[in-house]
């Protein structure tokens, strides 16, 4: 169900301000892209129910994955792919959590600050599988916290044992309860991402601070099983910083919208800022050009998955694996709007000029068509 109030809306209302506030040439094609996210400046195509002959007109998606509208078809093709190399083994959720003093580094050099926790996250993993053993990790940023402020971390989903070598694998010792304890991880991400930090910044760049607290890195319970893993990665793999959804409402140049204040135990509140106070906070969260936010290492690696997962996942059975395959698979066509049976294809595409005139076109259809 499309939201009554969208972030497109703001930057439209807000576009004039947006285009005097200083914002870079990426950020400033990003936001533009959202803000014309189907609407005709995108151009459009006409789609055709296989089933009942249902006639639908749609503007196109701009595809930005900052965009609140594009990410469900992305992310059911990635979690697709994801679903296929699953193993029947306990899975571990654990979650690198920058400290805030680097924030003001991330705004300048971001590339590098998230760079560095990618890497420093997965050393740290590295460095408790044992030199002898290859872990296997996927790692997603996330920039943002609830209100929109800079909170950096990464999602980890980590397999609960190693392999060997020869592909064999070995379980975790903590008899499924835990991965690694998390205060030897905080101490040891800490140190990693220090060292290599140094190697990328100037020393008067880095703040005097950062020892002066302990590192926050957080265990969540392993996951219930392979099923669990994919409705995890459905919720948070293509999550942007804030959902349409959470809008309540646009008046007097100012957005509202619902966040959950983890201070008070998680107590929904509303939060209000004016239009040019929520953009400056949106565009926080837009990353650097070709960025790559979604990471896979170890065993999960590209390079390793083409040579060996096939066999890993032989070996410990992967009965279970096919079956939500196929599940997710069939996803791929959105369904008809109409007889609810159908899938929708597109026959026809137009540009800027808008789209046909189908009464013109005639025949049967011409009754039931739509603008989406």
């Amino acid at each position: 169900m499309r939201a009554e109030n969208e972030v497109a809306q703001v930057l439209e209302k807000a576009w004039e301000e947006i285009e005097r506030s200083g914002f870079n040439n990426w950020q400033l094609r990003t936001l533009r892209a959202i803000k014309s996210c189907r609407t005709a400046a995108l151009g459009g195509h006409v789609d055709e129910c296989d089933e009942c002959g249902h006639i639908k007109i749609s503007y196109n998606s701009c595809r930005n994955r900052h965009c609140p509208k594009c990410q469900g078809q992305q992310r059911e093709k990635w979690i697709a792919a994801r679903t296929s190399e699953l193993l029947p083994v306990s899975y571990f959720h654990v979650v690198f959590t920058l400290p805030e003093a680097l924030n003001r580094l991330a705004l300048y050099k971001p590339k590098i600050v998230y760079d560095v926790l990618f890497r420093s996250a997965w050393q740290t993993i590295e460095a408790f599988a044992g030199k002898q053993r290859k872990a296997g990790m996927i790692s997603i940023l996330h920039t943002w916290g609830q209100n929109l402020s800079l909170h950096p971390h990464i999602h980890c989903i980590i397999p609960g044992g190693t392999v060997n070598p020869q592909g064999l694998w070995y379980k975790s010792k903590n008899r499924g309860k835990f991965l690694y304890p998390v205060k030897a991880l905080s101490k040891v991400f800490r140190a990693k991402y220090m060292a290599s930090l140094r190697t990328e910044v100037d020393k008067e760049e880095i703040p005097n601070t950062l020892f002066d607290h302990p590192w926050v890195v957080y265990a969540k319970k392993p996951f219930g099983g392979p099923a669990s893993v994919i409705e995890y990665l459905g919720r948070y793999t293509h999550k942007i910083a804030i959902s349409d959804h959470r809008i309540e409402s646009l008046n007097n140049g100012e957005v509202s919208f619902w966040y959950k204040d983890y201070k008070q135990g998680g107590k929904k509140q509303l939060m209000r800022l004016t239009y040019g106070e929520f953009v400056r906070r949106f565009t926080l969260h837009i990353l650097p050009k070709r960025f790559v936010r979604i990471r896979h290492y170890g065993f999960l690696s590209s390079s390793w998955k083409s040579e060996k997962l096939g066999r890993l996942q032989t070996s410990l059975t992967k009965s279970v694996v096919l079956k939500q395959v196929e599940v997710i698979k069939s996803w791929s066509l959105p369904s008809c709007p109409c007889c609810k049976t159908g899938k929708m294809h597109i026959i026809e595409t137009f540009g800027r000029r808008g789209p046909p005139d189908l009464h013109k076109q005639g025949g049967e259809n011409e009754t039931a068509s739509c603008i989406a």
